[in-house]
């Protein structure tokens, strides 16, 4: 069980204060005291490690199997004896680009907070230790630690929407390049580069829901006077959400202009084949009808035929030349 708890503290006015080892005597001791709440911090802890928690926690059945099964859209649950929350933290891997999603619950109650973490991509340790340096924020219970988890990720949602308006102006400038760029796998990237914006847009995306009825006055579990701070996340989280459909607005054009450039040089491209091959059509033609084995056909016995038809060959096919690049097609 030691193996899956991260961190477990109980906190009193604001500050980390000593308590036993074992986390069900540290629970009856914060609850004990009236002013304390215990935040334990668990990863990825398998049904039966959970079992132990949920059961001394008071933690509804519906509310475990969602914390256990890591595939749940970010949402918000209010339940006799505590409240659920869902958060999907999104990182960013600079060495390939991309942008992967993991899974934060919060679990806040009577006196004490649970979070069940799932992936590398949200460590709380950072967030706590900010709270443990602001008392003022902590001595207000599991709402100021709900509040700080929210803040954390939805200020890396706009850390995140950031990197990839550079990545998107990097693409950008190679999809439209004068000399056309790889545009063999522009098509392949641009697609890749949407389907990551799609994956950010289900994290941050349903998010605003919960958010909003957080700011909002009457949920249980919350302190009164906690919606401030929970606007302000949500106005965070409406900044970032434009963010990513502007990111998405701008690849779908991104695309459609590249298909059309696409379009465009295969028309060039057929133009010069279609000069190229008339050109050839001019000689291939004279030589044809030479080429044919009649007995009275004009000028076979004059000494000057052979050269007179070179010439005239090649006089067409010049004059076709210059006619094809005055058009622009070669």
């Amino acid at each position: 069980m030691h193996a899956v708890i991260v961190d477990c503290a109980i906190y009193r006015e604001g500050c980390r204060t000593k308590g036993p080892a074992d986390f069900s005597d540290a629970l009856d001791e914060a609850r004990a005291t009236g002013d304390a709440f215990l935040w334990i911090g668990l990863y990825e802890p398998t049904e039966k490690e959970f079992d132990h928690v949920s059961a001394e926690f008071g933690l509804h059945p519906l509310a475990v199997e969602d914390a256990l099964n890591a595939h749940q859209r970010p949402k918000l649950e209010v339940y006799d004896d505590s409240l659920f929350v869902v958060l999907k933290p999104v990182v960013y891997e600079p060495e390939s680009d991309a942008v992967t999603t993991d899974e934060l619950m919060v679990f806040i109650g009577d006196s004490f907070v649970v979070t069940v973490r799932h992936g590398e991509g949200a460590p709380l340790a950072a967030v706590r230790r900010r709270l443990e340096a602001e008392p003022e924020v902590l001595k207000h219970g599991p709402t100021a630690v709900l509040y700080a988890i929210s803040d954390a990720v939805v200020d890396h949602y706009i850390d995140v929407a950031a990197e990839l308006q550079v990545d998107l102006e990097e693409l950008e400038t190679d999809v439209f390049a004068p000399a056309g760029g790889d545009a063999r796998h522009s098509a392949a990237r641009i697609y890749t580069f949407k389907r990551q914006v799609l994956e950010f847009r289900r994290a941050a995306g349903p998010l605003s829901a919960p958010m909003a009825r957080l700011a909002s006055a009457g949920v249980p579990f919350v302190h009164e006077h906690a919606q401030p701070f929970f606007r302000d996340v949500s106005d965070h989280l409406t900044r970032a959400n434009e963010q990513v459909e502007g990111l998405d607005r701008l690849l779908s054009d991104v695309l459609s202009a590249h298909l059309a450039q696409m379009g465009v040089r295969q028309n060039d491209d057929l133009r010069k084949i279609s000069a190229w091959a008339a050109m050839v059509a001019v000689p291939t033609m004279v030589a044809g009808i030479y080429g044919m084995n009649f007995e009275h056909m004009p000028e076979l016995r004059w000494v000057w035929a052979y050269p007179a038809v070179v010439l005239l060959m090649a006089g067409a096919v010049y004059g076709l030349f210059r006619l094809f690049k005055r058009r622009g097609w070669l």
